[in-house]
């Protein structure tokens, strides 16, 4: 028997963990599920293509390959009455232990077999983040599947080359709004057999679309027999998940991650945090299309014998904060906004509050800042040297006093790992969270303007490196001495980091190697030998560099290096950051100069934004109002702005260009124009990706004509 099924019957020890690579040459009838299929190909494109693995002849990467079945059976078998996942409805909390978590994911898998899902097909899978999707996404990896997450934001146009390119049989939508917008291309997917609505009364009837309810209930009539079937075909050097990228420059790529990718790195990145097996407690909020949300809230949990809690629909609407208070996670994932709103709101109480409190706090944040610094600083790479400037006076006394106040008030009183990803975080942020001693792990880089708040607070923030071809995290900063403040840390044991064609200040591409390399992009060989080379290395296209103690910082992109009309070479990412560091109103801007006789700037301002929509709206936000006020600004809203216009603010603006531009490191590299938007760059907008990134050939393209007039001839 491949697998036990039965919620009641999972008693079989798991097998050992071997620091050898289990290769079958034998029929493929006769291999385990774990056995790895000997291939000598490092990448492949087709969806049901082995891959070798870039094992290690010792440490961490030779650990025995896993299955994603075995993984969830063997935590299943080791703690089978733990909560594994635990959801809010009717303000009650609905719970599922490991043993029902694996038996509701069995009986999904089969249901999928008989709706007639293919081997090596898709599972679509669209909607804000559930026990449902959770079993949708493993329960297509155990029926042979491979499981596809699909954007919220996504238009039905985006949907329908998702779909088309996974081939995928079956959609398992939330709600009327994602499941329409499958309905109006159905005719454009001949692959599609079923939509499943996992949320709300289903107000489009049709034969093939079915209420959650009714779609598991199918299940119970296929014999355990056919998902063992499905089982001996999966192997942990096959594809299991597809992770699309956001297609910032043209349509987005199908990332094939296989069993070992997704297994493995959450485990390797689990152990190298010193994770507690059976305590880690998660809340689940952020999309799950994404890989890193993919890695912390299912794969990570599940290595560790964790409990998911799932946020509500509308947490990043305001209800998040009561969410994380009754939780009180061990563990917490946040976008930059998410981060300066906290910010946002603890600094407008400060501000309320006088005398000797008011003194009690701000020494407390200057002791907690200089403390983390001191523990930054005092070590080399991997906290290998003895050194240690060791915490000032009076640190225990801040922490009894604020720190761990301000903690429990967020509902962080037992959170030992705090990280930030989608999108830079300012070094302010990172600073003001520190010195709450919140110190919060960034995923990709960060820019440079706001930490030293959570730093001072000695809520210290490490930041993390990785991308959907690295399966999610691939470098990270530690606690304390094993980290510095805007760097992206250094790789975990079993995978290797290089810079490649380094240049004259150290910087180089950022070049990957390990089991938490991406097997291919789908059916897109042209693609993949762009990204990876003949060795196996993947070529990230970042441009980082390394400091004396090796740890690794980001620096630009190759793809976005301006090349001006006088050939110099120009990140324009630094200079960004910069500049929205000297003017904190400043929401996005981007800067443009390829091929152009000086730079000049595309500059949003910080405004509400919809909370249904998403949809920037014209009123300033609170903390950009305050800033127009000490400019002597009344302006509300960017309106206000631009149509009067205000001198005010645009004498502040460009003071802060001045400001930025004192601060370049060449002539060239300095802003000569610039131009506030009358509207903030967005998802719905297109500006950004559905991960926040920027868009910039789509940004210039809406913004030719203000470009055009920057190099207009006088």
């Amino acid at each position: 028997m491949l697998c036990v099924y039965s919620a009641v019957n999972i008693a079989e020890k798991p097998a050992e963990e071997m620091s050898v690579q289990t290769q079958s040459n034998g029929p493929e009838g006769s291999r385990d599920m774990d056995d790895v299929i000997h291939t000598q190909k490092l990448f492949a494109v087709g969806r049901s293509e082995p891959v070798r693995l870039r094992m290690s002849e010792r440490g961490p990467g030779a650990v025995k390959p896993i299955t994603v079945p075995t993984l969830l059976r063997q935590v299943a078998q080791k703690v089978p009455n733990n909560v594994a996942l635990a959801v809010k409805r009717n303000g009650q909390w609905v719970k599922w232990t490991y043993s029902q978590y694996y038996a509701t994911v069995c009986r999904t898998a089969k249901a999928f077999i008989k709706l007639g899902l293919e081997p090596c097909s898709g599972v679509g899978i669209i909607g804000f983040n559930s026990p449902e999707w959770f079993f949708a996404d493993l329960g297509a990896i155990f029926a042979g599947g491979l499981a596809t997450g699909i954007y919220t934001t996504n238009t039905p146009e985006a949907c329908q080359f998702v779909a088309s390119n996974a081939k995928i049989n079956i959609i398992v939508a939330e709600n009327n709004m994602q499941l329409e917008k499958f309905i109006k291309i159905k005719d454009q997917l001949p692959h599609l057999k079923a939509i499943i609505q996992y949320s709300g009364e289903i107000a489009h009837r049709e034969s093939f679309v079915y209420s959650w309810e009714d779609f598991v209930k199918l299940g119970d009539d296929v014999p355990d027999s056919q998902l063992e079937d499905r089982l001996k075909d999966v192997a942990p050097n096959k594809c299991c998940t597809l992770i699309y990228t956001s297609g910032t420059t043209g349509n987005p790529k199908g990332v094939m991650l296989s069993h070992d990718n997704v297994t493995w790195t959450a485990k390797a990145t689990g152990d190298a945090n010193k994770l507690r097996f059976g305590e880690e407690i998660s809340v689940s909020y952020l999309p799950l299309s994404h890989v890193a949300a993919q890695v912390l809230d299912i794969y990570l949990p599940i290595s560790f014998g964790g409990t998911v809690n799932f946020a509500g629909p509308d947490a990043l609407k305001g209800t998040l904060g009561q969410t994380l208070k009754e939780i009180r996670p061990t563990s917490f994932f946040g976008v930059p906004r998410v981060w300066e709103k906290m910010m946002e709101r603890m600094l407008a109480i400060g501000k309320e509050t006088t005398g000797l409190k008011k003194k009690i706090s701000t020494w407390a944040k200057g002791v907690g800042l200089k403390g983390n610094y001191n523990l930054q600083n005092g070590f080399s790479k991997r906290g290998k040297s003895c050194k240690r400037a060791g915490l000032p006076f009076g640190f225990g006394i801040a922490n009894a006093l604020v720190f761990s106040k301000v903690r429990a008030a967020l509902g962080f009183d037992r959170c030992r790992f705090f990280i930030s990803g989608a999108a830079p975080i300012t070094r302010d942020t990172l600073e003001y969270f520190l010195s709450l001693n919140i110190p919060i792990a960034e995923v990709y880089g960060m820019s440079e303007s706001s930490g030293e708040y959570f730093l001072s607070l000695n809520i210290p923030i490490a930041e993390v490196y990785g991308m959907s071809e690295s399966s999610g995290p691939h470098t990270f900063g530690r606690d304390g001495a094993e980290n510095r403040i805007m760097s992206v840390g250094f790789e975990f044991g079993g995978i290797q980091t290089k810079l490649a064609n380094i240049d004259s200040d150290g910087n180089g591409e950022i070049c990957m190697f390990g089991r938490d390399v991406l097997m291919g992009y789908l059916e897109n060989e042209e693609k993949t030998k762009e990204t990876m080379d003949e060795e196996g290395w993947l070529h990230s296209g970042d441009i980082g560099k390394k400091d004396k103690d090796g740890f690794l910082f980001i620096t630009g992109r190759i793809k976005e290096i301006i090349i001006t009309a006088g050939g110099e070479n120009i990140a324009p990412v630094p200079i960004e950051d910069v500049v929205k560091e000297c003017i904190p109103a400043i929401s996005n801007c981007m800067l443009i100069g390829d091929k152009k006789k000086f730079l000049a700037l595309l500059i949003t301002l910080k405004t509400e934004v919809d909370p249904d929509t998403l949809e920037p709206q014209v009123q300033l936000t609170a903390p950009a109002m305050e800033w127009c006020r000490a400019q002597g600004s009344t302006a509300t809203t960017v309106s206000d702005i631009l149509d009067r216009p205000d001198t005010a603010v645009l004498k502040a603006v460009q003071a802060g260009i001045d400001k930025a531009n004192s601060r370049a490191v060449s002539r060239a590299a300095k802003i000569q124009k610039w131009s506030i938007l009358p509207k903030d760059f967005s998802i719905p907008g297109g500006e950004l990706g559905p991960t926040l990134k920027l868009r910039r050939p789509i940004v210039a393209k809406m913004y030719l004509k203000t470009i055009d007039a920057f190099y207009a001839e006088k």
